[in-house]
């Protein structure tokens, strides 16, 4: 006798209470979790929160007003939001739906935006602010598929969300018993939400997300995570994001209170009023947070300043707690207690363990805060595998600094002939969105997703991973180069902000340097050199020469043909405002070589 899926599904979640589901959570909190702080941000200078009744009833009374609206199952919402509480709210109220969500960057420019809403065929869209209100307020009347807007903050001449919560606070005896009903049909395998990928090389596509996806990797996560109801984690990469999605999701089956940090300015503000024992974080902010501390550390005097180097040669040689000596732990005691602790302290004085991906981590600056006591847990996936395939843990043997981990559960990896990271498992996406041909040429024959990325497995367990496949350099003299190892190379000097490697076709390897002219200034200072701006500090012969020192002693470990034989400085911050890196601070490789393409030609010209 065949058992109608709904009935199969009700059964199972009574049964074990399962999250099987996204919106599962709900029922998760109302059981387990009964707290007062489950999300908290900063509204007018002071920490608001939501509790787990504030979680529950928004999110329902969002869907009632949903239903009132005639929205229903496979329909699409988008947002466009800083990280806020309501945005969970509108969350999980579309997913008890069966509405999708397409979540949008809301640094994207004007033509992303419209080709993602217009594509997606958004019904509503949904804004956090005034001020990124009006920047995409031109456009909205340029796309047919869109009927409605609705702001989370009050602004002036715009509709707000709470119309919709309030209408389904005034509807919710009707559509009480059918907001269950529809639950029930709504299959682990249904799409949960539409993700564009932010496009570095071309056009976003959209990826269609289960909640099958979505849930069997955040539970993977919680898992090696292990957070804890009484623990305050510090949102920091934005909701949009897949990364800062698994991290929010994960947080949140584990109990822990959520604090979304006010922008990435008011981040070392947000961690001292906080406290918080965990964040997440991209490479970028950990290398500026690493940075800005050893700026700090080279101002410092004589004894102090020599105690507080020694440290950090310390802790790079800091690899796992099952390969450092008994000797090197007493040395990293006194080290924490004369300079990691005060780091600790700085940021709050709990952080323990911080989530990291969506780039390559340089492996100093994750032995560094190894070192100093915060557990960086190295990741490594995409959007389209929901996100993580493999990940670090927290103790050995399933840890190696340097790597992206091991494999999470029931995901398998295989290396391709060509060194090219393939992907099975339940956490793979089902189909690029109206993209048969994208979709096809994602797997192989066998069903395997092509990941794009290069790597290789460590002992049989760890992975590695070198460069995208479709960024490696191929010189005039057929040899290959993985440009992303030799930026991350540059990028570990404090004077380097950013460095772009081009080469592709050329008879030698260049590069491109935006220089940190905070640290560089304090340079010039300790030579007597006067301050400049930007512009005139790139084209002193002092400030050339010495960022010149810093390539060659890279170059002393690379071989001949990977040396970087030249390079030119630029006075441009990089950042996706700009276009040079994308949402998720990758480079924009096409960008970049249009926009300094002046710049290339100078390099290939002078010398031959």
């Amino acid at each position: 006798m065949d058992i109608p899926q709904d009935e199969i599904i009700s059964f199972l979640f009574s049964l074990f209470m399962e999250v099987i589901r996204t919106f599962d959570i709900l029922e998760r909190y109302r059981e387990r979790y009964q707290k007062e702080d489950v999300f908290v941000y900063k509204k007018e200078g002071i920490w608001t929160k939501y509790s787990t009744w504030d979680y529950i009833n928004f999110s329902n009374w969002f869907s009632f007003g949903l239903m009132e609206l005639g929205f229903s199952k496979g329909d699409k919402i988008a947002s466009i939001s800083i990280n806020l509480p309501e945005w969970n709210f509108i969350d999980v109220g579309m997913a008890q739906l069966g509405v999708i969500h397409v979540p949008v960057f809301p640094t994207i420019h004007r033509k992303e935006f419209e080709h993602i809403i217009r594509h997606s065929e958004a019904r509503f869209l949904f804004i956090s602010d005034r001020q990124l209100y009006q920047k995409f307020k031109p456009f909205f009347s340029a796309i047919e598929t869109l009927q409605a807007v609705y702001t989370f903050h009050e602004v002036e001449g715009a509709r707000n969300w709470m119309e919709i919560v309030h209408l389904g606070k005034e509807r919710e005896e009707i559509h009480r018993v059918s907001l269950e009903n529809i639950k029930k049909t709504i299959s682990p395998s249904d799409v949960a939400t539409l993700i564009y990928t932010s496009g570095t090389t071309g056009e976003s596509k959209g990826v269609l997300l289960s909640h099958k996806n979505l849930v069997t990797n955040f539970i993977a996560a919680a898992d090696i995570f292990r957070l804890s109801p009484g623990f305050r984690y510090l949102s920091i990469l934005p909701l949009c994001h897949v990364g800062g999605r698994l991290g929010n999701y994960q947080t949140q089956y584990c109990g822990a209170s959520i604090y979304y940090a006010e922008n990435m300015n008011a981040l070392a503000s947000n961690m001292k009023e906080v406290c918080p024992e965990g964040f997440d974080a991209v490479p970028r902010i950990l290398e500026k947070i690493l940075t800005s501390i050893i700026a700090k550390g080279q101002k410092l005097k004589g004894f102090k300043k020599k105690i507080f180097f020694w440290a950090i040669a310390l802790g790079l040689k800091f690899n796992d707690n099952t390969r450092n000596s008994f000797w090197y732990h007493i040395k990293l005691s006194l080290a924490d207690k004369l300079v990691f602790s005060k780091w600790r302290r700085a940021i709050g004085g709990r952080i323990r363990i911080v989530g990291c991906g969506g780039a390559a981590l340089q492996p100093q600056v994750e032995k560094i805060f190894w070192a100093a006591g915060i557990k960086i847990i190295n990741m490594y996936g995409l959007t389209e595998t929901s996100p993580i395939i493999t990940i670090n843990r927290q103790q050995p043997p399933e840890v190696l600094l340097g790597s992206v981990g091991c494999l999470i559960k029931d995901v398998e990896i295989q290396i391709a002939d060509d060194g090219e990271i393939l992907c099975k498992g339940p956490n793979i996406m089902a189909e690029y969105y109206k993209d048969v041909k994208s979709t096809a040429s994602a797997f192989n024959k066998d069903g395997w997703f092509l990941t794009g990325d290069i790597g290789y497995m460590k002992d049989h367990k760890f992975l590695k991973v070198t460069d995208r496949k479709r960024e490696m350099i191929k010189l005039a003299n057929g040899k290959f180069i993985a440009p992303q190892l030799m930026e991350n190379k540059l990028k570990e000097s404090i004077f380097i902000d950013q460095a772009f490697i081009i080469g592709e076709s050329r008879k030698f390897v260049g590069a491109i340097i935006s220089p940190n002219f905070d640290n560089l200034r304090d340079w010039c200072i300790t030579r007597n050199i006067s301050i400049q701006s930007p512009e005139a500090l790139i084209n002193l012969h002092e400030v050339y020469d010495f960022f010149q020192e810093i390539v060659h002693t890279l170059n002393k470990e690379l071989l001949d043909y990977q040396q970087i034989k030249k390079i030119m400085l630029v006075c441009d911050e990089w950042s996706p405002l700009t276009g040079e890196l994308s949402h998720t601070l990758k480079l924009k490789r096409k960008h970049l070589y249009q926009k300094y393409q002046h710049l290339i030609l100078q390099i290939y010209n002078q010398i031959i």
